[in-house]
């Protein structure tokens, strides 16, 4: 049965995303994924200036979409997704900061479990704390074909924040306990998926480095982190 769409935030009908989709921050990484991978892609969304298009990969349906910055964003987003079009797998594909030193600019972190300083957990009432983590098969997937495309990766925690301009930043905390990476997306995606009963997946790649210095440009990383999306496209 139809469901209650467009959206307030999807201006696409039932029917028009695919049961998979592969998300980004930037809706023009997503407008670039649509244009590499897809055959005869079609834009369904651009709502807010946040493109998503629906196309054939090696004759599978699959769509593309952008879902913006942030815990709440990406919420919003992902519920949509999940809830209102019936999509059953989100991948996003995004760019992370190093905790790790031997993390890098380009490498491939895979986000295993997602920590958080967010209280987006809050509206389930639970009588705890819950543990955002990926959907291992997809997760297992994911591995399987970085090794076998010779990608550098790692697989563990990555810590998903608030806040990019912290007032107090301290990560030395989080590095203590292993975590490898910063992002701001992760956790809301995880538990959406969970919700829904749905699979998930967060894989980034390195843009800077809190360990080493390392930084890249904004365009590079629209344009270049291009290894996330091989592996992402090759597990669907």
């Amino acid at each position: 049965m139809a469901k209650k769409t467009p959206t307030p935030h999807i201006g696409a009908e039932y029917g028009e995303i695919a049961s998979t989709v592969i998300m980004a921050g930037d809706p023009l990484r997503a407008k670039m994924m649509a244009e590499r991978y897809l055959e005869n892609p079609v834009l369904f969304n651009q709502v807010r200036g946040m493109l998503g298009y629906t196309g054939l990969y090696k004759g599978q349906r699959v769509s593309v979409m952008g879902h913006g910055m942030g815990i709440p964003s990406i919420g919003i987003y992902s519920y949509e997704l999940y809830h209102f079009y019936d999509v059953k797998t989100i991948i996003r594909v995004g760019s992370a900061g190093s905790m790790h030193p031997d993390l890098h600019v380009g490498d491939l972190v895979m986000a295993m479990g997602a920590c958080t300083n967010s209280t987006y957990a809050a509206q389930y009432h639970l009588p705890g704390t819950f543990a955002p983590i990926a959907d291992f098969d997809l997760l297992r997937s994911a591995v399987l074909k970085a090794e076998e495309l010779g990608y550098r990766y790692k697989v563990g925690n990555v810590y998903s924040t608030d806040t990019f301009y912290d007032d107090t930043p301290d990560t030395a905390q989080w590095q203590k306990m292993g975590v490898l990476a910063i992002e701001m997306e992760a956790p809301a995606l995880y538990m959406n998926a969970a919700r829904a009963g749905a699979r998930a997946l967060c894989m980034c790649t390195i843009s800077d480095s809190l360990v080493t210095g390392e930084e890249t440009t904004a365009e590079e990383r629209q344009n270049n982190f291009t290894q996330m999306m091989d592996v992402a496209f090759g597990i669907i």
